[in-house]
């Protein structure tokens, strides 16, 4: 069995699950976001209550620019505190355990391609709608991550800059489905203008005003998907996140790729967009199959 932890903004998940991606427990704890002491005090509680003898190695998926070859954290994301701590050596060096650790985006990218929605593909992007876009891009058949390790942070990729100002529009904040599902929200005066059920009740129902707000969403991803469709040539796309499993966002996504397409020629383009397999539980499998990977790759340099 393997112990693996998904760190995330509002919680931290855990999972045992064995070397086919089955799930024997699991449970989560609030994540502490005020400084490393309180943070590593939930994390190692977590460990130190469930009995590691058989635990083969422990994986982690985390926030931040993560060099998976030395375990260090780079910026952290919602844990701005973990930048330059090397969590996957703290915790190896406590519980004398192989550790690997990966960026949270990339693990859902990992998840698809291991048994999810891009399983067998040999290029493929992957993007995780939520606060901003998250994913990864997928060469050859490996997740690609570049000389500075930025492949895949699409949430930097500029739609245009003001030149006046010189500030840039940025992927991340156009289609942050969380910014989204707000301005709707908002505009229909929920009690709760974070409701995504609420707010795609809305959308689902033909609500005018709704509709217009989410096809702008739409039409800002669709151009994005056109974009990295002429840049990568990927054979399929798989969109994850909280909001992917509503059926109109691909439906949505789609039409606004033909619309785009029909009032620009010559776009000749088609991508391939499919629904990610796994969502709440995407980190957890592909922080366990960073792992296997990892390690494989240690035992053949050894060789």
């Amino acid at each position: 069995m393997y112990f693996v932890l998904d760190i995330g903004g509002t919680f931290i998940k855990y999972a045992l699950m064995d070397t086919a991606g089955n799930i024997s427990s699991k449970g989560k704890m609030p994540a502490p976001r005020t400084n490393l002491d309180d943070f590593e005090e939930v994390l190692f509680g977590i460990l130190d209550e469930h009995d590691l003898s058989s635990v083969k190695g422990i994986a982690v998926s985390c926030p931040g620019t993560v060099d998976v070859d030395t375990g260090m954290i780079y910026y952290g994301g919602s844990f701005p505190f973990l930048h330059e701590v090397n969590l996957a050596k703290r915790i190896g060096d406590r519980y004398g355990k192989d550790v690997s650790i990966e960026n949270d985006g990339k693990c859902a990218a990992l998840a698809e391609l291991w048994l999810g929605s891009i399983k067998g593909a040999k290029d493929a992007v992957v993007l995780v709608l939520g606060s901003g876009v998250g994913g990864g891009i997928v060469v050859d058949g490996k997740l690609h991550r570049g000389v500075n390790l930025s492949a895949g942070e699409m949430s930097f990729v500029m739609d245009k800059i003001d030149m006046t100002s010189r500030k840039a529009q940025f992927f991340g904040s156009d289609c942050s489905a969380v910014r989204m599902v707000r301005l709707i929200g908002e505009a229909k005066q929920l009690d709760d203008p974070t409701d995504g059920e609420a707010v795609f009740e809305y959308i689902n129902n033909q609500d005018e005003e709704a509709n217009e707000i989410f096809n702008e969403f739409c039409f800002y991803l669709a151009s994005q998907i056109l974009n990295l469709q002429y840049i990568l040539d990927p054979e399929i796309f798989a969109i994850g996140g909280g909001i992917s499993a509503q059926p109109i966002l691909i439906e949505r996504t789609k039409w606004a790729i033909e619309e785009i397409k029909s009032a620009n020629p010559p776009h000749m383009a088609n991508p391939k967009i499919e629904v990610c397999k796994f969502r709440n539980d995407a980190n957890l499998y592909g922080a366990l199959y960073h792992f296997f990977v990892s390690k494989e790759k240690e035992i053949v340099t050894k060789q």
